[in-house]
């Protein structure tokens, strides 16, 4: 697939600046630039780079400024990361076609409805009132239980498992190996201490335009649903725990856990490690930092936070500066006292001769 800078700048209705017939063919990382690549240009640590790159053609910002000599042709559009990812996805559709058919090896029920234009690959299992939509690919070792819904056009990888009665909607992609449904952690204790497991009688449902990554788990609601609203992206290592609702086009970066019964709003983003304790609500458009731990609700909207337990972003940023000084203020600190003990043996000794002096007086 080959195109000329002119071609791309009309797909993205962007600006060329430069050849507007040089041709690329494939995708590079700006630092790593070849001919016939093109790349792009988004974070501003990254400039040093177009001066130098080997790419034929780099997209950069509608507003950017260069300050030095370049080679290369730029295609200015309103959002570079943007643009390429569009660029990727047509490459994708390109390149991995949607596949048609079904393997001989997989078993379908005959309880099971399947649509048209469906893939279903190798040692695929769909059971008992399983209703798989127009479009849907489903790629080997995928286990699709007892009355799932899986609507049109969604992605399901190899080896993901998508337990009883689960709702998927549309456009979804479930990554390699994610469980979809899988039982909640519920345990009663006994009085010998031993743990008596509370049935999970619920359901897992996403909605449309939701992707999980690759071995992440969401749990099914002990009652009720466990809830993925529409645009959700989830990382991989990623764990939902039962009955939870997870607000329109929030994201969540690997190994982020979820406890069971929180409410997370709209446009929430989690860092890598970040987690929520349970039953607790969490305002839309909330940002956590990696490592992040949310022990209470957030009901302000609109806030970023930090560290464990969560700490408001300027509080954090003011208390990472004092702890930076920390060993130099202990060393500060152990010298007054020092100081002070000297101090306080001079003022005693003092004291005592003042004593001697006033005896001898009397």
């Amino acid at each position: 697939m080959e195109f000329t800078a002119g071609q791309l700048a009309a797909m993205l209705k962007g600006q060329v600046e430069g050849d507007d017939n040089v041709k690329v063919s494939t995708f590079a990382k700006i630092e790593e630039g070849r001919n016939g690549a093109i790349s792009f240009l988004s974070n501003p640590k990254y400039t040093e780079y177009l001066y130098s790159t080997k790419s034929s053609v780099v997209l950069v910002s509608k507003d950017f400024v260069p300050t030095k000599e370049y080679s290369c042709t730029l295609l200015r559009v309103a959002d570079p990361y943007a643009a390429v990812a569009q660029l990727l996805r047509l490459a994708d559709q390109y390149l991995s076609p949607k596949r048609n058919g079904i393997h001989p090896s997989a078993f379908i029920s005959d309880k099971a409805q399947i649509g048209e234009n469906v893939y279903i690959g190798q040692n695929v299992v769909i059971e008992d009132g399983a209703v798989i939509g127009n479009g849907c690919q489903i790629y080997a070792n995928t286990f699709i239980g007892q009355g799932v819904t899986l609507e049109e056009d969604s992605l399901v990888y190899a080896n993901v498992t998508i337990y009883k009665g689960c709702k998927i909607g549309k456009r979804c992609v479930l990554q390699a190996g994610c469980v979809i449904g899988g039982d909640g952690f519920g345990f009663a204790p006994n009085p010998d201490g031993s743990y008596s497991k509370i049935p999970q009688l619920g359901i897992v449902r996403l909605e449309d335009d939701v992707e999980i990554g690759a071995n992440s788990t969401v749990d099914r609601a002990t009652m009720g649903e466990t809830v993925i609203h529409k645009g959700v992206k989830i990382d991989n290592l990623v764990h939902i725990a039962h009955n939870v609702v997870v607000g329109d086009n929030t994201v969540m970066a690997a190994l982020t856990g979820i406890a069971g019964s929180t409410k997370i709003g709209k446009h929430c983003m989690f860092g890598g490690q970040s987690g929520v304790v349970g039953h607790v609500e969490v305002a839309d458009n909330s940002n956590f930092a990696a490592k992040c731990g949310v022990s209470s609700s957030i009901k302000t909207p609109g806030q970023q936070w930090h560290f464990y337990p969560h700490m408001e972003g300027a509080k954090f940023r003011r208390s990472y500066v004092c702890l930076k000084q920390l060993p130099e203020t202990v060393k500060v600190v152990s010298e007054t006292e020092k100081q002070l003990r000297v101090a306080n043996e001079r003022i005693e000794a003092l004291e005592k001769q003042i004593q001697e002096l006033a005896s001898k007086i009397k």
